[in-house]
């Protein structure tokens, strides 16, 4: 076992003979499973770009979750009752209770959909009323206006970046596309996931009858307007393709499946203009999120792009970015089928 790993395991109590098996899925954090005494935890170093403060937030939601009957996996805490380990120099780990289930990259089966749809409302709805003082993240996640200004920035800052020429195209569409939309108006904040990709949910059971059953990586629990949770999920379950290609496939079948099981399965009532907001999500978080990786592109910033496909971190994100626009394009067309679905 890695000395860091087992330096880490050593600050919580009743971990005897473990044993660690790194996990290689996810970008962000370095992650292991660890199995001791017949039992199963995940241990993460966690990325430096997030703020410690991440763990009282997580903390918060899962007590609130577990007491409401939602799965979750919990934080363990150390021998000095912290929720994290502080290794200094060596990094900050965190161990979180192991739960059981596979994760698909993409959303083949409404079915599946629907089922993800059911627990990301049964999520939604646990927490409402929860009262909490989120802690910020440490880093702009889903400010829309901040990455426009860091695609401005730049563009201004890497002219001779051998990508500039495509990504300023690419920035030119991006503005246009932005520059029609309306405000939404006043939005009830609630507490959201906020990184609600398709692999973020684990499902159990007999193939062809597997259910979800637990959102994971929690790091990102915020309160924010629905159509910010919303349309990243929908932008992500809703592409048949995957992330890093550059042209995307959008599934109006997925969306409805889900959508529509989501809406069943909400607690609370949602207001006409909270509603409409919904309608217009999946459009903003795509064009959204061509301009951060856009943006990454010129930066040559990724926690990890795929040197198995990519040249570069600067490749893979400008495929990224054109996948996005495509599926906007796709998506935008739709409209008003969703506002429908969405409103009666």
């Amino acid at each position: 076992m890695d000395e860091t790993v087992a330096q880490a395991l050593a600050q919580y109590p009743g971990i005897e003979a473990p044993t660690a098996t790194a996990v290689e899925q996810g970008w962000i954090h370095h992650t292991w499973r660890i199995d001791a005494g017949g039992r199963s935890w995940v241990l993460q170093e966690l990325n430096p770009i997030f703020s410690l403060g991440v763990h009282g937030n997580i903390e918060a939601v899962t007590e609130r979750l577990a007491d409401r009957g939602v799965e979750t996996p919990r934080l363990a805490r150390t021998k000095e009752g912290a929720l994290y380990a502080d290794l200094g120099d060596r990094g900050r780990f965190r161990l979180m209770s192991w739960v059981d289930g596979s994760a698909f990259d993409t959303c083949e089966d409404p079915r599946l959909a629907a089922s993800a749809g059911r627990l990301v409302a049964d999520f939604h709805t646990a927490l409402d009323g929860l009262e909490h003082d989120f802690e910020p993240l440490g880093f702009a996640f889903h400010e829309t206006e901040r990455y426009f200004a860091e695609l401005a920035s730049a563009l201004r800052e890497c002219r001779g970046h051998r990508l500039h020429a495509e990504v300023a195209s690419l920035a030119a569409e991006i503005e246009a596309l932005s520059g029609s939309w309306e405000p939404f108006g006043p939005l009830p904040e609630r507490v959201v996931h906020l990184d609600l990709k398709f692999n973020n949910i684990l499902f159990r059971g007999e193939p062809a009858a597997e259910e979800a059953c637990c959102l994971i990586d929690l790091d990102t629990l915020s309160r924010r307007p629905l159509w910010i949770e919303m349309g990243d999920a929908w932008r992500s379950w809703c592409n048949r393709r995957s992330e890093h290609e550059s042209e995307a496939e959008y599934a109006p079948e997925i969306f409805e499946a889900s959508a529509g099981a989501w809406l069943e399965g909400i607690g609370f009532e949602l207001g006409r203009t909270e509603r409409e907001s919904l309608a217009h999500a999946v459009e903003r978080i795509s064009v959204e999120l061509a301009s951060r990786f856009a943006a990454d592109a010129l930066r040559e910033s990724y926690f990890g792009w795929n040197p198995d496909i990519f040249e570069s971190a600067g490749a893979h994100n400008l495929s990224r970015a054109r996948g996005q626009l495509s599926f906007h394009a796709q998506v935008r067309e739709t409209r008003d089928e969703r506002l429908r679905f969405l409103t009666s």
